[in-house]
């Protein structure tokens, strides 16, 4: 199950974050902005900025996937400026999320998972998911849609949720 909540939905949910960034390029043009100025937009002014937001959205999918199944996650040093290297990395980050495998997730429940941050401290990989990976990508996606949304871009709960596997 944890392969199903990590790589499948951080790569869906970074799937629907590239859409919307196809979107927020169409607004600036037709809007005849600079689309740098919606990249470097914040909500408040001690809050990331919408590139911060998207690359910390990559990090969380790849370091999810990475530290449950015991992997090295590949590096990036969050040097992005513009639309093309932040569809780049996100495309990055796709593509190392579907190196994984079901079978890569065997024992990840268990798997202790740490940060330096954490000092010393860890949770199991069940806990990792639920207590700090979901809530993060969530939280980091959403700021973003909502940097979006704050600066006209027309994007709604469906471009947020994407596409489902209805029966």
């Amino acid at each position: 199950m944890l392969y199903e909540i990590t790589v499948t939905q951080y790569s869906k949910m970074l799937d629907n974050l590239s859409r919307i960034l196809d979107k927020a390029a169409q607004f600036a043009e037709s809007k005849k902005f600079n689309i740098d100025v919606l990249l470097n937009s914040r909500l408040a002014p001690d809050q990331f900025n919408l590139i911060r937001q998207i690359q910390i959205t990559c990090d969380t999918a790849k370091f999810g996937a990475a530290r449950i199944c015991g992997k090295e996650a590949p590096s990036h040093p969050d040097t992005e400026t513009t639309l093309a290297e932040l569809q780049a990395r996100i495309k990055t980050v796709q593509d190392y999320l579907a190196s994984f495998k079901p079978e890569d997730f065997v024992g990840a429940e268990t798997r202790h998972v740490s940060q330096p941050r954490w000092e010393g401290k860890y949770l199991t990989g069940t806990e990792f998911v639920i207590q700090h990976s979901l809530p993060n990508i969530y939280f980091h996606i959403t700021t973003a849609y909502s940097i979006f949304r704050h600066n006209g871009v027309e994007v709604g709960k469906k471009d947020f949720l994407g596409n489902m596997p209805l029966k």
